[in-house]
């Protein structure tokens, strides 16, 4: 169910994207949402439970998922914020591949920690359900904009299916 939730998100956000995506407001209003949203899970969840256990070394794996997370932004060049950077004379209209592959490994990342999880009303998975749409909808807003290319599908099924790989590899 959890797989099932992961996948729904972003193809909500890709048909969005793809019918709304000229909507600026509606953009940033859904980023604001998901972010307020993420923040307060991440504080009010995540980070008491993380640090319930005595481990001195937590600390440091927090600043290395801040890092990892700096490094996939560099990655991405804020894509997943709303920064598009194309032009429109671009016939080719394709998504680079470091966006790509930064989008995917920080939608894996996230699904890792879900492997375990079976409560679909789960804190953090509600967060990555609610984080994954306006990622999901600025993704469908560019890959569908204009013309649709098959590529645009292969890309929309490989990022929806990113989440719930990291969650069958988590239960290893």
């Amino acid at each position: 169910m959890v797989i099932l939730f992961l996948i729904l998100s972003v193809l909500t956000g890709v048909i969005l994207g793809s019918y709304f995506g000229k909507n600026q407001t509606f953009a940033k209003m859904l980023l604001i949402l998901s972010a307020g949203f993420l923040i307060t899970i991440t504080f009010n969840e995540v980070f008491p439970q993380v640090y319930e256990h005595d481990d001195h070394y937590i600390g440091l794996f927090v600043i290395a998922g801040v890092l990892l997370q700096m490094f996939l932004e560099s990655l991405t060049k804020g894509f997943e914020h709303g920064h598009i950077h194309h032009h429109d004379d671009d016939e080719k209209h394709i998504l680079p591949v470091a966006l790509m592959v930064g989008l995917f490994i920080h939608a894996f990342i996230e699904g890792i920690p879900l492997a375990n999880e079976t409560n679909i009303a789960s804190p953090y998975l509600l967060g990555i359900v609610v984080h994954n749409i306006p990622i999901s909808f600025v993704l469908g807003a560019f890959l569908f904009g204009k013309k649709a290319k098959p590529s645009a599908y292969i890309i929309t099924a490989l990022f929806a299916l990113s989440s719930p790989l990291g969650v069958i590899l988590g239960k290893y």
